[in-house]
């Protein structure tokens, strides 16, 4: 505007040339002066981008040496665990897929990818991976007369497991398949059957005349510790010392009570 007014202006009208002129120097040093101070900006916020780029990269590393430790506080809920693991993955792919293993892709931000195989539950023995390898083998070490308890514990050995469980192969579906098959054993052991040195929680609560359940409460709570049998049955001494300390815990006589094979020195607890 001030270079249009200029180029208008009666020459002979020195006077208002003059003040035109002054005004068209002073809108370009304006214009020079915005033009400089855009440029110094633009070259000043990549040198910001990379310092803040550095900080928020140090604090990462930091964190990221700390996460197992935050992960397992006691202090960490479940809410933040998913808060955490929220921040940390992009998307979750799962293939289901037709057995009893599906396959999870992780995403995680920034790129990575891990692939996990999960074992899942199912509702026969025909939807195991393994499957039909199980049944022959179980039938074969069931026509040799091998109890159901003892094949559950060579499949398990062997990698197999039961359908509704993903650790190990459960009697009772040795049980289901062998007779399933017309297999009968006529000397089955019961997975139950133990010396008479010792006694069953049940056999234990009726001894002592109290409900079996209050036995399993306290186990359960860890005021009696006893070592687990491997076929999971709890199995305690067949003695008047036993008998007697049980009898002292129901009572609140004593407040904890040991039965453990090993037995670690823990205060507060009556070892036997």
């Amino acid at each position: 505007m001030a270079e249009r007014q200029f180029n208008r202006v009666d020459p002979d009208n020195r006077l208002v040339a003059g003040e035109l002129e002054r005004r068209w120097e002073a809108a370009l040093s304006e214009v020079r002066a915005a033009e400089e101070a855009l440029a110094r900006q633009a070259s000043a916020e990549p040198v910001m981008q990379m310092a803040l780029g550095k900080t928020l990269n140090s604090k990462v590393v930091t964190l990221s040496g700390r996460l197992p430790q935050i992960w397992a506080d006691d202090a960490t809920t479940d809410a933040h665990r998913k808060a955490l693991l929220r921040c940390l993955v992009e998307k979750v792919v799962l293939d289901r897929g037709e057995h009893d293993v599906a396959v999870a892709r992780i995403v995680w931000r920034g790129g990575a990818v891990t692939e996990l195989e999960v074992k899942m539950k199912v509702n026969s023995v025909a939807k195991l991976t393994r499957g039909e390898e199980m049944r022959a083998r179980l039938l074969d070490l069931a026509i040799a007369g091998m109890p159901d308890d003892e094949i559950a514990a060579v499949l398990t050995q062997e990698g197999h497991r039961s359908p509704n469980c993903a650790e190990k192969v459960l009697p009772i579906t040795v049980q289901r398949i062998r007779l399933g098959a017309g297999i009968r054993i006529t000397t089955q052991r019961n997975r139950w059957t133990h010396k008479a040195t010792s006694l069953s929680a049940t056999q234990l609560a009726a001894r002592l005349n109290i409900p079996v359940n209050w036995i399993y409460v306290q186990i359960r709570q860890k005021r009696l510790l006893i070592d687990r049998q491997p076929t999971g049955a709890y199995l305690f001494q067949n003695s008047p010392s036993v008998i007697n300390a049980v009898r002292d815990l129901r009572n609140h006589t004593i407040r904890h009570l040991d039965l453990r094979i090993i037995q670690p020195q823990q205060e507060g607890y009556q070892h036997v």
